[in-house]
């Protein structure tokens, strides 16, 4: 923020700088190429033991806000993955916000996707066993882009999903998670609402009424209130600190801005029935001390009211970004490890 006031450079231009600085040496037990999936940079990890049968392939969007995050950022997350459950992993590079808005980011997962699909005789992954994955920013893009694919007869369908601490709406930012944990890092209420805006319109301009729930109808909230719906929430959830919201009146300025955010393309949760109940198996993590975690929750009920098979991990003593730090060198967490480890068990039963 310094450097920003005094004209050196943005916040954001500084974040980045710092994260790709994170660079890794070759691993002895990987194949690592980075490659372009239909103009999208990929980084691909293949195992080099040999394989008796075709392996898994786990494509993989970072998280970030859909504003930081890179191939570097989720490096030893993507080795990790590859090596101990002796997948092929590909992970995505998506455009950033705010230079490239909403739907830039959603559709260069897609195509990235799409053409591993089309492509996935050159990789030795079964077509059969196709899994998309994100944490956070990412565990939004992969949500909208397995909804994408569910109704497409032509490719191969995906085997499973996997979305950590995922971001699937901007309609409430008033649901129990968001006040109990408004202040607990690493991602503030306040700087949640933001990201979304960035990937958005890249305007913050109207930051507080997303806040205070006044940039959608309030007709258009009550009827995505039979998803978006605190009642939903388990009761355990609630009992820390809660006070339900009351709806406020929406400028029609403010909604001709933001009423993209009833679009399942950047909103997953609000999805047809139609749609969810042909979504594949789903492992859902969720931290208690995450702004984000009733999001997953509400989505957990609408994959299981659509009868989809989910495998629900929730870490009580986690937090939002958690997952990255499951093997660092000096911000190491027990809960990241528990929170991995749970990832490849469900991957090595796929």
């Amino acid at each position: 923020m310094i450097l920003e006031n005094i004209g050196i450079c943005s916040q954001v231009s500084f974040v980045r700088y710092m994260q790709s600085r994170k660079t890794l040496g070759a691993d002895q037990n990987l194949f690592i190429e980075d490659l372009c999936f239909d103009m999208v940079p990929v980084r691909i990890y293949q195992p080099k033991t040999p394989s008796a049968s075709q392996r898994r392939g786990v494509i993989f969007f970072h998280g970030g806000g859909w504003v930081f995050g890179s191939l570097e950022t989720h490096e030893k997350l993507c080795r990790w993955i590859a090596k101990e459950s002796k997948s092929v992993v590909v992970s995505v590079g998506y455009r950033l916000a705010p230079e490239h808005k909403y739907p830039a980011a959603y559709e260069d997962c897609l195509n990235a996707t799409l053409h591993f699909m089309k492509n996935i005789e050159h990789y030795g992954v079964d077509p059969a066993r196709i899994i998309v994955s994100g944490d956070s920013a990412g565990g939004n893009l992969a949500a909208a882009v397995s909804q994408t694919l569910a109704s497409r007869s032509d490719l191969p369908k995906l085997r499973a999903q996997i979305l950590i601490y995922p971001s699937l709406q901007a309609l409430d930012f008033n649901l129990p998670s968001y006040q109990q944990n408004r202040a607990v890092p690493l991602l503030f209420r306040e700087r949640a609402a933001f990201y979304v805006l960035q990937y958005l319109n890249g305007d913050a301009s109207f930051l507080e009424d997303v806040l205070q729930g006044t940039h959608i109808p309030s007709d258009t909230i009550l009827n995505y209130r039979k998803w978006v719906n605190a009642d939903y929430i388990p009761e355990k959830f609630r009992v820390r600190g809660y006070k339900p919201h009351v709806l406020l009146e929406c400028a029609t300025e403010v909604y001709e801005k933001t009423k993209k955010f009833c679009e399942p393309n950047l909103c997953p949760l609000l999805a047809e029935d139609a749609i969810v109940q042909q979504l594949p198996e789903t492992f859902l993590l969720t931290c208690e001390y995450d702004v984000l975690r009733d999001d997953g929750l509400l989505y957990k009920k609408r994959l299981e009211d659509n009868s989809v098979p989910v495998t629900w991990y929730h870490l009580e003593d986690g937090f939002h970004g958690i997952i990255n730090s499951f093997n660092s060198d000096w911000f190491s967490f027990s809960a990241g490890k528990r929170g991995v480890d749970n990832i490849v068990n469900f991957l090595k039963s796929l």
